[in-house]
């Protein structure tokens, strides 16, 4: 991942918002109506504080972006994301790139659209976390995925806030006490990887389930992610009554959502158009 031969974007394409954009470390490609941040540093595509920075530039510039459907993020070559550099953990660097650190994970995760972590390799320490912080984790088969900070006397702080909650406090223990590395097919069992293929139908398999998402409607999409996070982060009597508040009043005044209904009703694919 990625296939450069079957992408799509056109980086010098006019009026395309994303043909402006200029990083060291990562790139972007529109695919299948979503946008794939490509991170680009061999060659482990180890995370510093520039490419946090970048990184969250091109959030803000997708977030602002109304043709995105969703955000895929992925690592150049045979790594999804090794880390953040251990040059910036220096007592001169270490403010700094903690907070250009949780800036761009919490960028990543307050994103309207829907953001899958597309793990084609070792995601270690601070790129397990970066997969943490998206919606969804999809994963190669034998990728390894890890928080070995606790072997260099330090510690996760994001997976450390939000791991609990995804596998227990006990397996997040397991993960940050000990520092080992799990495979994509037992972080699956787990709970913080959904997908596992395949090596060889990896980049195929990987697309097709961006496809899947991204041709759906985009503000239905939008609003189902947070009809979800409002599941997720208030009691069932709280948080019943937002999501039904979502429904009525946002969801069923949107061209899609009638379009939907109407189109299953005449037995035809629906016409999005993202209104």
């Amino acid at each position: 991942m990625p296939d450069r031969e079957r992408q799509t974007t056109d980086r010098d394409g006019a009026g395309d918002p994303l043909a402006a954009a200029d990083f060291q470390h990562l790139h972007l490609e529109r695919i299948h109506g979503a946008v794939r941040v490509v991170l680009d540093r061999p060659p482990l595509n180890v995370l510093n504080i520039q490419m946090l920075r970048e990184l969250t530039a091109a959030m803000d510039l997708l977030a602002a972006d109304p043709a995105v459907t969703a955000v895929a993020i992925t690592g150049q070559g045979r790594a999804f994301c090794a880390g953040v550099d251990v040059a910036d953990h220096t007592e001169d660097r270490v403010h700094d790139m903690i907070h250009s650190f949780h800036e761009a994970l919490l960028r990543v995760r307050a994103m309207e659209m829907p953001t899958v972590a597309v793990v084609n390799g070792a995601a270690l320490g601070g790129g397990m976390e970066l997969a943490l912080a998206c919606d969804i984790t999809v994963a190669r088969a034998g990728a390894k995925l890890g928080q070995p900070e606790i072997l260099l006397g330090v510690l996760p702080p994001y997976a450390s806030a939000v791991l609990p909650g995804m596998v227990g406090r006990s397996r997040a223990l397991d993960l940050c006490l000990t520092g080992r590395t799990v495979l994509a097919e037992d972080a699956a069992q787990m709970g913080f990887v959904q997908r596992v293929w395949p090596q060889d139908d990896f980049p195929r398999a990987a697309d097709q389930y961006l496809r899947s998402i991204s041709e759906l409607s985009r503000p239905v999409l939008r609003l189902a992610k947070r009809a979800v996070d409002a599941g997720a982060e208030a009691p069932l009597a709280d948080a019943l009554p937002a999501v039904e508040r979502i429904y009525l009043d946002e969801l069923m005044s949107l061209e899609d959502a009638r379009e939907g209904l109407t189109a299953f009703l005449e037995k035809r694919p629906p016409v999005w158009k993202g209104r």
